[in-house]
């Protein structure tokens, strides 16, 4: 079969779907509107650019600034949401009808055939993966018991930072530093040890594996929609091989811990007791999928909102003076900052708000695929839309933000500000871990903040450029001067 024949085939099969979907009840089908033509095959794939939530927003506004508008991309309806109204409306009262997840290829052959926490279907296998992130990670009790390895993370780095800048300013790369911490603090927590050293190669390979997953991830890769973008690029077997080293690491983790002749109180110690008792639902493949999800959802997304923290305060040396005289005035000179002191540091908080605000870590959230007809706003949504939610353009809504481009943690002083924002989703599908990142960036922060001085490396400014990929790293990594404050001889 030529060229031709299937653009006609495939164009043919969109008409007959479009026709379909359009006529498939008596009543008349009310969509939002688009903005182009789609084309033959493809669809709207062609109006895609990286990073997809400028493009998306780009796409609203050639429509006269439209809440929700639909693409085409190849043969599957997709909706875009960019008003935080609609999106409450979608994930309070569609809750349950926008519950399950798309079958993406990364799923596929990373994710254990959509298997684990964050793409498993809506049903009892993700309601026990929620259970047991709930009661062996995620609780106030664990969390309050992991305390010890944040501190001591946090402790590593301060050490590590202090290294040569007791005597002065020296140069120092922060994204491999915040990684390395964001990582250890994960898999302390799920194995009870601690895998990745300084800069080794296991800490590097962990790096490389988390960062290929999140830049493969997302929304807007062709082949996801469109079968013969499979046989043309290496896509799918380059995911093949990114699963296959993942599940390589995963398991060298269990097997490490199956053959641990003390048994702790960790996450993996749990799972494969019950492993013994239930060993055809409590595989390696569920264990494994619940480390994944963890590693992944708890490593990127925490380094990459502290490592915009610091390029914003970086370029905004005036907010950085006053986070630091808030936390020399409540906590002195004596005492590194804890936890428990947080509550009493607002602006150090309306800091991490902004940033999460103008940044948040999953910009487009995760897809979302209605398993009923629904509607909302009015639109009916059909069984099988994929929906994106575009938190990033929510959050720069000036309808909803002075200012909204700028870098502003006063503004969340003004009451009930921070309930506008939408960094980890909401409803049944929210992120589960959110509790345990605002306590570990915040904590963080503020001990970067107390512990030493921070200058740009030159004049210019941090360059705030994003990457692409389904979380919103920086496409330049963060380097900054660093000096360490008197506070830091009394520590290390």
């Amino acid at each position: 079969m030529d060229v031709a024949q299937l653009l006609i085939l495939s164009s043919l099969f969109l008409f007959i779907s479009t026709k379909i979907l359009l006529t498939r009840s008596k009543r008349k089908i009310n969509l939002p509107p688009s903005p182009a033509i789609s084309l033959p095959l493809i669809g709207h794939l062609h109006l895609l650019k990286p990073p997809l939530h400028r493009s998306f927003l780009s796409l609203s506004k050639s429509i006269g600034n439209a809440p929700i508008f639909k693409l085409w991309l190849g043969n599957r309806l997709v909706y875009v949401i960019s008003s935080r109204s609609m999106a409450e409306e979608c994930f309070t009262g569609n809750d349950v009808v926008l519950a399950n997840r798309p079958k993406f290829i990364v799923s596929k052959h990373v994710g254990y055939n959509s298997t684990h926490l964050l793409a498993a279907s809506y049903g009892d296998h993700w309601r026990n993966l929620r259970r047991i992130t709930a009661v062996e990670i995620f609780s106030t009790q664990r969390l309050n018991s992991f305390l010890h390895i944040r501190k001591d993370e946090i402790q590593r780095l301060i050490s590590r930072l202090s290294l040569d800048s007791l005597h002065g300013f020296v140069e120092v790369e922060m994204k491999s530093l915040l990684a390395n911490l964001a990582s250890n603090n994960v898999i302390r927590m799920v194995a009870g040890k601690r895998y990745y050293g300084e800069e080794n190669d296991e800490a590097k390979s962990v790096r490389q594996l988390v960062a290929e997953m999140v830049t493969s991830a997302g929304a807007g890769n062709p082949a996801d929609y469109l079968s013969i973008v499979r046989w043309f690029t290496n896509y799918e077997k380059r995911i093949k091989n990114l699963g296959n080293r993942f599940d390589a690491l995963l398991q060298r983790i269990v097997d490490e811990k199956r053959a641990d002749k003390e048994k702790g109180q960790t996450m993996i110690d749990s799972l494969l007791s019950l492993q013994e008792t239930q060993p055809e639902y409590y595989t390696d493949v569920l264990i494994k999928g619940l480390i994944l999800t963890l590693t992944v959802g708890g490593t990127d997304t925490s380094a990459v909102t502290l490592e915009w923290a610091m390029s914003n305060l970086l370029n905004h040396p005036e907010v950085l003076r006053k986070a630091r005289n808030e936390i020399d005035d409540k906590i002195g000179f004596d005492r590194l900052v804890d936890e428990p002191d947080i509550v009493n540091l607002p602006y150090l908080q309306n800091i991490v708000s902004e940033t999460l605000r103008l940044y948040p870590a999953v910009p487009l959230l995760l897809p979302h695929v209605s398993s009923d007809d629904c509607k909302v706003a009015g639109y009916d949504i059909p069984r099988g839309t994929i929906v994106l939610t575009n938190v990033w353009a929510m959050h720069r809504d000036p309808t909803l933000w002075d200012d909204p481009e700028l870098f502003k943690p006063e503004r969340f002083e003004k009451e009930g500000e921070a309930d506008k924002l939408l960094p980890f989703g909401m409803g049944r599908r929210a992120c589960p871990g959110a509790g345990l990142a605002q306590r570990l960036v915040t904590l963080v922060l503020a001990t970067l903040i107390q512990c030493f001085e921070w200058e740009r490396v030159g004049e210019e400014l941090v360059d705030m450029t994003e990457e692409k990929g389904a979380t919103l790293p920086k496409l330049v990594p963060l380097r900054t001067m660093c000096k360490s404050r008197p506070i830091v001889g009394k520590q290390i």
